[in-house]
């Protein structure tokens, strides 16, 4: 019998130490994140919240909430820029929990790869950190899985969950709407994380590079689709705490008219004004080089609006004051009427 060199995690394609320095590249950038209601595990095994800070509520309602960024990360692979895509994954987390007005506490990632760079995964975690940063909330842990054999060397998929509290009386809703609200569109930084399924048809059928400079557009096409998600949180919490909010929408898949239309109770109508706004030039770009219809980009992206605020009538004025004031643009997208619990154009 021909003598075999023994097995080994490494020789399967693990690198432990990999792992190792990883860890310790990603330390600083993590710290930024950091609440005082975070506690440190000497075991590294878990992330250590101080409950004692829901004291301060009288019912408090945790929160949470779980998501991934989909695609996206393929073109961050293909285009090798890593240091945004946690704030995406943010974006998708906490962005979902601040709609029923509960506060960002803490969040954990995951990171799944074919082989562990250090230097990538610690890009790739200090976006989730900036991201927990930019939402007020702390990066308690998290875990990096190396899958040789299952993914290439190059591929990863990033997922995370998050906790927050929001006091039960003041819990945004359906329940909440009323007819003669006022509908504010919060613009989007761009595509955000949705829909690049369909981005990555689009280029393949059109022949685009990332690389390519297009009229419409005043930077590289990779670097427009890699733009962040907005980070909504602190925008959408010290609006509830300063005018009277109903109701908020983040709109991910499924674009405004769907996923506004989980915001309503079921005799309420959401009536928008598609000319309140212009959508950045990268959907029109899509839509173009795709030859996308309409009514398919309407369901696939937020064309612009990346969250949505119902508001009380006498509260439109002081909530776009406040939004201005905080760099963040907004308008009024429509209006609700009587209805069946649908969110429509003109």
């Amino acid at each position: 019998m021909s003598e075999r060199t023994a097995s080994t995690y490494e020789a399967a394609g693990v690198d432990i130490a990999a792992g190792e320095r990883a860890v310790d590249l990603m330390k600083d950038k993590v710290a930024r994140s950091r609440r005082p209601e975070v506690v440190d595990d000497a075991s590294g095994f878990v992330g250590l919240f101080d409950a004692s800070a829901l004291l301060r509520y009288r019912r408090p309602l945790l929160a949470t909430s779980t998501d991934g960024v989909g695609t996206k990360v393929m073109i961050a692979q293909r285009y090798g820029k890593h240091d945004t895509i946690g704030i995406d994954l943010v974006g998708m987390v906490l962005d979902d929990l601040v709609v029923c007005g509960a506060e960002p506490l803490f969040m954990t990632d995951y990171i799944a790869c074919g082989k562990v760079v250090p230097e990538r995964v610690a890009e790739i975690v200090g976006g989730v950190a900036e991201g927990c940063r930019l939402a007020g909330a702390a990066l308690v842990g998290g875990e990096t899985a190396e899958h040789p054999g299952a993914m290439e060397a190059d591929e990863y998929d990033l997922a995370g969950a998050g906790t927050g509290v929001v006091e039960a009386d003041a819990l945004l809703g359906p329940d909440r709407v009323r007819a003669g609200d006022v509908v504010l569109g919060l613009a989007s930084s761009g595509v955000h994380s949705n829909g690049y399924s369909l981005v990555r048809h689009v280029l393949r059928e059109a022949g685009l590079s990332l690389d390519a400079e297009l009229p419409e557009l005043d930077r590289p096409l990779g670097e427009e689709l890699l733009e962040p998600t907005r980070i909504y949180s602190l925008d959408c919490l010290e609006l509830a705490r300063s005018v009277e909010v109903h109701a908020y929408a983040h709109i991910t898949g499924g674009g405004v008219e769907g996923n506004l239309s989980r915001s309503l109770p079921s005799g309420l109508d959401a009536v928008l004004d598609r000319s309140s706004w212009t959508p950045p030039p990268i959907f029109e770009v899509l839509a173009g080089h795709g030859r996308v219809a309409q009514q398919d980009m309407d369901r696939t992206f937020n064309l612009g609006v990346g969250m949505a605020a119902v508001v009380a009538p006498d509260a439109a004025d002081a909530a776009l004051r406040l939004l201005a004031e905080r760099g963040l643009p907004a308008w009024v997208l429509g209006e609700i009427v009587e209805g069946s619990g649908q969110a429509r154009y003109r």
